[in-house]
């Protein structure tokens, strides 16, 4: 089973649009959707419409959240301050995959497996599965 532990601009998206494609990851089998509190709070800062916010709360709704317990990040991962946490949340919840659309501060990572994480954008793991 796929543990996929979604950054706040997943989270964004997918509460963005009543059709967002992303919300395809709410229905796959064989999937256990995490993420942290610290990526709702940024997710929910960002989103503009109430009805938004109410998607956003239906949506975590069905997540397993988990928080950052460690510190430091692993050798050779160079994140911002901001973004540290969200990897260490998902160490914590022992994810086989980070699905993030942070191409600015994960770009280097996408394809690779860090902490046997793999960081991918969400169409491509969604591609993935058909």
């Amino acid at each position: 089973m796929d543990r996929l532990f979604l950054d706040a601009n997943v989270l964004f998206s997918s509460a963005y649009k009543s059709d967002a494609r992303l919300l395809e990851l709410w229905n796959l089998k064989n999937v256990r959707l995490c993420s942290s509190r610290y990526a709702l709070q940024e997710a929910r800062i960002n989103l503009a419409g109430e009805d938004q916010k109410s998607r956003l709360s239906k949506l975590s709704a069905s997540l397993d959240l988990f928080e950052a317990g460690q510190t430091h990040l692993p050798t050779g991962l160079l994140l911002p301050e901001k973004d540290g946490p969200i990897f260490l949340a998902a160490i914590e919840a022992r994810a086989t995959h980070l699905l993030t659309g942070d191409v600015r501060h994960f770009r280097n990572y996408f394809g690779k497996k860090i902490e046997r994480i793999a960081i991918m954008r969400p169409a491509e793991y969604l591609r993935g599965r058909k």
